[in-house]
């Protein structure tokens, strides 16, 4: 016998739903899909240190990070609590992303096309479809069909992704000068990441990629 869904679980469901913003038509004049800018990180290594922010309804919290970039497609990002009461870190390389288990990271970190995203690279899926409307010097392209993902671009620059799910905006990163925002709606959560610092070391320790260092 089938059990009854509780109504205060669907409730739940449905106010999920419609906490997240609709997607906006797209406008502008029509562009062929080949005309998608191309994205890539910084060749060589980057290592960059930044103050973070995170609010959500569970918990909420500040300290300072670092990343760690290896071009083409490898990154390590590493969280300290201001205070030196804990923190997390990620491991990003291609499309698979790790945190080690039991840690704060799966709260700060976004999944890993919209974490490529936050660094200015566009990692997608393959999807059918693509639809590009330009409007000035802001180029968006909706991705999938129905649409999975929407990116906007100032001239080639990325400055906003989103994951859509049933025509509604789940969850998005941005990015303004030295800013990067990742929202997700549903779990009403938002980290902020502020650059304060850029460097270009000659590379880095093997072990970082691993989370006993």
């Amino acid at each position: 016998m089938r059990r009854a869904t509780p109504l205060s679980y669907v409730g739940l469901l449905f106010l999920v739903a419609a906490c997240r913003p609709r997607l906006t038509p797209l406008v502008g004049e029509s562009r062929p899909a080949s005309s998608l800018p191309s994205t890539r990180i910084t060749p060589g290594h980057t290592q960059i240190v930044f103050n973070w922010d995170l609010d959500d309804r569970v918990m909420s919290g500040r300290g300072e990070g670092v990343a760690r970039i290896a071009s083409p497609d490898s990154a390590r990002l590493d969280f300290f609590l201001a205070g030196g009461l804990g923190g997390g870190a990620a491991i990003l390389i291609g499309d698979s992303l790790r945190t080690p288990g039991g840690d704060m990271a799966r709260r700060f970190i976004p999944p890993a096309t919209l974490l490529w995203a936050a660094l200015g690279k566009v990692a997608l899926p393959n999807l059918p479809d693509t639809v590009i409307r330009v409007d000035g010097a802001t180029l968006r392209a909706d991705i999938g069909s129905p649409v999975a993902f929407r990116l906007t671009f100032d001239h080639d620059s990325l400055v906003r992704a989103e994951r859509v799910d049933g025509g509604r905006v789940a969850e998005w990163v941005e990015r303004s000068g030295s800013r990067m925002r990742y929202r997700d709606e549903g779990a009403r959560r938002s980290l902020q990441l502020t650059v304060t610092r850029t460097e270009h070391p000659p590379g880095f320790d093997a072990s970082i990629w691993r989370f006993d260092r």
